[in-house]
């Protein structure tokens, strides 16, 4: 379900254009002097706080297990693998070069543990050993990250692997990791993974395994709790972070850094710049009733809606939304049974003349059939009713 959900969401921001806050004058001090691309959006509205060449290509390096731990998440959630599931790393997940966990060839961890050697270590053969668990083979996976992708609406990405390792043709860009990383926090489960600063595999066994992140920011930035780094020495110093104070979270993807000093700078300023000028006002929240529809067929003819997720918009510091108006769109020929959740019509929200937000109206119940006699009692109202007139 939050698959089909993301894909809606990420289909309306790209569609919107992810209107940008900061004006095309308004610059981060040094952030473009040897970069290659950035992008800092809000995770939960997708609003664009900063942006310099979000869409240029480039390889990833190892954020692309920002879309590996993706699939991970999902699976889990569809009840495909359990975290306490062992999987037996085979001989192409040991052999894997550059961040690595040292799996062994025929080496049990459990899913769990091999998460952790992804999400803190960027282990490439812990990556290798999860794709092969849940698709059965690397090309599955890498078949399923690239259907992934075109759910989610990104136009510039094409995967190869799930590490992240050179090959010809591996690309994506900041936009579009941004876009992955909003999918990803839908687990808010992954932060108890990526937030991690070290951590211990095979404890107290004589190959005992000291997990470091990579992410030095989640030890030494207020608020930081992810993401992911990368590097290769194609794709220099990359890092897409995440960080929340008070009730705003934010994505940042920078990429192209020279050094992982620079890298760290780079985003700690793009952070500084979100939390400093903006903040998150919420207008209304999940699961508030905003009408009724009207159900054909159902025992009730009209059945409250609410809001399927908090709504809120991302302002200037010191300012404040005024005269806030709505305006609810039904879907039509809705004939019951629906299930409670289902998504039954979208409301938009306004200041003055100027769109804020707009967000999907799902039923707070479930919308029951009306039997025989009920349908034939409203059926005979209707048709004296027309009699009268």
């Amino acid at each position: 379900m939050k698959q089909y959900i993301m894909a809606l969401v990420a289909v309306f921001l790209i569609g919107n254009g992810w209107m940008t806050i900061a004006s095309a004058e308004e610059k981060i001090p040094g952030l473009q002097e040897g970069t290659l691309s950035a992008i800092m959006i809000e995770q939960k509205t997708g609003k664009v706080l900063y942006e310099y060449e979000p869409n240029k290509q480039l390889p990833p390096a190892s954020m692309t297990k920002i879309m590996t731990m993706l699939l991970v998440m999902e699976a889990l959630e569809e009840g495909k693998i359990t975290l306490e599931d062992k999987v037996i790393a085979s001989e192409r997940a040991a052999s894997m070069g550059g961040s690595q966990i040292f799996l062994e060839e025929g080496e049990e961890m459990t899913v769990d543990e091999l998460l952790k050697g992804v999400a803190i270590a960027s282990g490439n053969d812990a990556s290798v050993a999860l794709a092969e668990y849940i698709e059965g083979s690397v090309e599955e996976f890498v078949e399923k990250m690239n259907e992934r992708a075109e759910a989610l609406g990104l136009k510039h990405t094409t995967f190869k692997n799930p590490t992240g390792l050179p090959e010809e043709g591996h690309v994506t860009t900041a936009h579009d990791l941004a876009v992955m990383s909003q999918a990803l926090l839908e687990y808010e489960d992954i932060l108890n993974y990526t937030k991690i600063y070290d951590d211990y595999l095979r404890k107290g066994k004589e190959n005992e395994f000291w997990l470091v992140n990579t992410n030095r920011l989640v030890k030494f930035y207020d608020g930081v709790d992810g993401l992911k780094t990368g590097y290769t020495k194609e794709a220099k110093y990359n890092l897409t972070a995440t960080a929340k104070r008070g009730n705003m979270r934010v994505i940042t993807v920078l990429m192209g850094a020279d050094t992982p000093k620079e890298r760290n700078k780079k985003t700690t300023d793009m952070l500084d710049f979100a939390f400093q000028r903006y903040e998150y006002q919420m207008i209304h929240e999940e699961n508030e009733v905003m009408g009724e529809v009207a159900i054909e067929k159902g025992r009730k003819t009209k059945v409250p809606a609410v809001l399927k997720d908090t709504v809120g918009i991302v302002i200037p510091k010191g300012k404040n939304v005024e005269n806030v108006s709505s305006e609810i769109t039904w879907k039509k020929d809705l004939i019951a049974p629906l299930k409670k959740g289902t998504v039954v019509g979208t409301v938009t929200f306004m200041d003055g003349e100027n769109k804020l937000v707009e967000e999907e109206l799902v039923l707070q119940e479930d919308a029951a059939p009306a039997n025989w006699f009920v349908l034939f009692k409203r059926t005979l109202s209707s048709f004296m009713g027309d009699l009268r007139v």
